[in-house]
């Protein structure tokens, strides 16, 4: 009875906490709580004997609380000093840095930072879908262009062909964002990243040269920036190819801090066209500009100055943008980086007191120093299309060749996709894969709706960018020495010695991770840290602590809610959580809902501890972000297998990316904890949060050979898997890959029939000797000796690598 008793007095203050704190506890609500709690103590006093002042100890904590609802006295006697403190120790933020923030919109983040993620409103979100005249695109122009496309010939040339160059500018693939007013193509969000993806299963250099125009660069800005003037002049010559764009914001002194660039332009008075105008005398040093060798049209950033103000009494103006076309005297363009594993136009640009008029500023002389701004909102929407296209590519191409080769493959007598070894990185390849997919879809989705996910296309580009350096690495370990020898025949080295490019651009991985996806999500997500923020940022003292004190004690309120329900969540396994979906699914919406609980808990406890100092804290920071990247990523994943109809043979798939996204979370947890600066707390932290033990174990040897299977066979799930790839009916090295894997499924049954008359494997070696006795024998038919030979010399044909004359240049 003491027990019950004592319950009775938690659950009573931890009501009256959390509804005083979320202001939802009138005084008679509060006043009842504290003839409740009196009565509990009273009665536990004169039943049990227990001592009064432990008894009394609830009443003492409710009068304190109490005092706290009075929001007068709280204001002035808590709130205020904390006031003072949180003004104090907040870091500075540059404008930069509050433009970087303040890009884009929150949108399924947002939920996995509350601690209880409403799935509902994710399974509501529509499937994307591509229309008829861009699934027409598709099916023509795109799979025409691949099929055009030579990968070897485009690494021994260092450049697309002629024809290559033709087509594109022909069919407009490089206006695919352009509106049809202008004669672009106006393609969705959706169907931008599908036809990148394809042609990125086929040639990367390719896919690079189409993805650049249709991303961040002078077209986007110009769309949402740009004066009518300079739409109605830029625009059809952008969509027609009359002009090929680049976009120049990296220079050598400012790489991830490219908003330290030194490039500048000093606002004065110059000749332009015969008359005296206003405009900028240009100064810059760029370089890693993708179609910088072949533009006629150069976007550049640069930061603006006016030290003899010209414009006004402000001389820093801050980072502009402008359009230069590239024959502008002075401007020096056409020099080549060559970048590792790629042959796409990348190099650097230069201009000394190059003069342009105010109106190359896109969108004009009132957009002056409104430059990263505006790259920061075009960066919120696009870094979630191209890279993320790139890399899924990569994966399910790595999935769909890795899955064939392991098939063909034979050692031992038998495929090598059979042996434990080989179906561990199978696994990984597969499961990858899958949630890589199922991540991009999801965050395209939400561009369909009209959201600019600055936090999720931070984690899409990081994530899977990753995820493609990891399944591509399995692959060649599948390989073997198949994936080592260079030659047409290999169709792996171009994306394995290509992929730290999609790694390093956009913002690098390191820096993406480190400081990004968690710095700029627990500002932008968290559903009070921003409104305490803006409230000590407030000139109006007395607003700025009246926001101040109702973000505090909603934060306070915030803080409890989440612990309590992360030690609720741990001690019952989420048992009790309600699952949107029945089914084998629901386990693992009720254990993200679990993770999200103690994200969100120990996200908040963290930030305390180290407060202004978190920024400099970049290990810590790059845990939190995998923790809430897996949030996401495992969120796609369910809503993937939703949209797909719930195919039961895909659970393989649903299994390995879940369990093993929890597993990372997990790790990521421990590793927080285990460098906690105070390892007691951090042990008490662990307790509440896992106070049963560490639950994930990450996917079991059995379901990686269920992954594998799925691979290695003709199936559903690895149909769904290949969808969006360019999948070639030629000759060539991916299109013999394919013909051989059916040619093997083919050969099966005649296959086993020799094996059990003559008790040996059919190989590259002995079909012909095996297929003589076998017909000798009736063991088979004619039409299947045909179906063994053809599924053998195929096989010859994949497994083979190429042979070059001894003075042949290294590649």
């Amino acid at each position: 009875m003491s027990i019950l008793i004592a319950l009775l007095h938690i659950t009573v203050l931890l009501s009256i906490i959390i509804s005083l704190a979320y202001f939802r506890a009138p005084l008679l609500i509060w006043l009842g709580s504290m003839a409740a709690v009196t009565t509990l103590g009273f009665f536990g006093h004169q039943s049990f004997y227990q001592p009064l002042w432990i008894m009394l100890l609830p009443l003492l904590i409710t009068l304190i609380l109490g005092f706290l609802s009075i929001i007068p006295l709280r204001r002035k006697l808590v709130s205020k000093p904390l006031f003072s403190w949180f003004k104090g120790v907040l870091p500075t933020m540059s404008d930069t840095e509050r433009e970087a923030l303040e890009a884009g919109t929150v949108w399924w983040d947002a939920e996995l930072f509350s601690g209880k993620p409403k799935w509902k409103k994710l399974l509501e979100v529509k499937k994307p879908e591509l229309t008829e005249e861009e699934q027409a695109f598709i099916d023509g122009p795109v799979k025409t262009l691949c099929g055009m496309l030579d990968e070897w010939e485009v690494r021994q040339n260092n450049d697309l062909p002629k024809e290559i160059w033709g087509y594109l500018k022909e069919h407009r693939f490089f206006s695919m964002i352009i509106p049809k007013a202008y004669g672009g193509l106006e393609f969705s969000a959706f169907a931008n990243s599908a036809i990148v993806m394809m042609i990125s299963s086929r040639n990367v250099t390719a896919a690079v040269t189409v993805m650049v125009p249709n991303s961040l660069g002078p077209g986007e800005l110009l769309m949402h920036y740009g004066t009518e003037e300079q739409k109605d002049y830029y625009l059809p010559r952008l969509a027609s190819s009359e002009d090929i764009p680049c976009f120049a914001l990296t220079a050598p002194a400012a790489g991830s801090d490219a908003a330290g660039m030194p490039d500048e332009g000093v606002v004065c008075m110059g000749e332009f066209e015969g008359k005296e105008v206003l405009g900028l005398s240009v100064t810059w040093d760029k370089r890693y500009i993708t179609l910088a060798p072949v533009a006629t049209l150069l976007g550049l950033a640069f930061r603006a100055v006016d030290p003899n103000g010209l414009l006004g009494n402000q001389k820093d103006l801050g980072i502009t943008c402008a359009l230069i076309p590239a024959s502008t005297p002075g401007v020096e363009i056409g020099a080549r980086h060559i970048p590792i594993g790629s042959a796409f136009m990348n190099g650097p640009t230069r201009g000394k007191d190059v003069f342009i008029p105010m109106d190359w500023i896109i969108g004009g002389q009132a957009r002056i120093g409104q430059g990263w701004r505006m790259l920061m909102q075009s960066l919120a929407a696009g870094r979630a299309i191209s890279l993320p296209a790139l890399g899924t590519a990569g994966g399910k191409a790595a999935a769909i060749f890795s899955g064939a080769y392991a098939r063909i493959r034979r050692q031992f007598s038998m495929p090598i996709g059979y042996f434990e070894g080989i179906e561990e990185p199978l696994a990984r390849i597969g499961g990858n894969a899958y949630r890589m997919d199922a991540g991009r879809q999801l965050t395209l989705a939400a561009l369909m709706e009209g959201e600019k996910p600055s936090v999720l296309s931070a984690i899409l580009k990081q994530q899977l960018t990753e995820g493609a350096r990891l399944v591509i690495n399995d692959a060649m370990d599948i390989h073997g020495g198949k994936g080592i020898i260079e030659g047409p025949n290999n169709y792996l080295s171009t994306v394995y010695k290509s992929t730290p490019v999609a790694i390093t651009v956009e913002g690098a991985n390191i820096l993406t991770r480190s400081m990004i996806i968690f710095g700029q999500g627990a500002i932008r997500c968290h559903p009070w840290l921003l409104q305490e923020m803006e409230a000590a940022a407030n000139p109006d003292e007395n607003h700025g602590l009246a926001s101040f004190d109702r973000a505090l004690f909603g934060h306070i309120g915030f803080v409890i809610s989440n612990k309590v329900r992360a030690f609720v969540l741990g001690i019952s396994s989420a048992r009790w959580v309600r699952a949107p979906i029945q089914g084998p699914t629901a386990r693992y919406y009720r254990q993200l809902t679990r993770m999200s609980s103690a994200f969100a808990f120990i996200a908040d406890f963290i930030l305390a501890t180290y407060g202004g100092s978190f920024k400099f804290k970049e290990k810590t920071s790059g845990r939190l972000a995998d923790i809430l990247s897996h949030l996401y990523l495992a969120s796609a994943v369910l809503k993937k297998f939703e949209d797909d109809g719930q195919p039961k043979e895909d659970m393989p798939l649903v299994h390995w990316a879940m369990q093993d996204s929890l597993y990372i979370m997990q790790t990521r947890i421990v590793g927080i904890l285990r460098n906690y600066p105070m390892p007691f707390v951090g042990k008490l932290i662990r307790l509440v949060i896992f106070p049963l033990g560490l639950p994930y174990e990450g996917p079991r040897d059995t379901c990686g050979k269920h992954v594998a299977r799925l691979l290695l066979t003709d199936c559903p799930s690895r149909d769904r898997l290949m969808e969006g790839l360019y999948i070639s009916d030629k000759d060539d090295a991916t299109g013999l890959l394919m013909q051989a894997f059916a040619a093997d499924r083919k050969a099966v049954v005649p296959e086993r029939a020799l094996k059990n008359a003559f008790k040996e494997a059919v190989s590259i070696t002995n079909y012909e000797n095996l297929i003589e006795r076998g017909l000798a024998t009736s063991i088979i038919t004619q039409d299947q000796a045909e179906l063994v030979r053809t599924a053998q010399v195929l096989a010859i044909k994949v497994i083979s690598v190429d042979e070059f004359p001894a003075d042949a240049t290294p590649m």
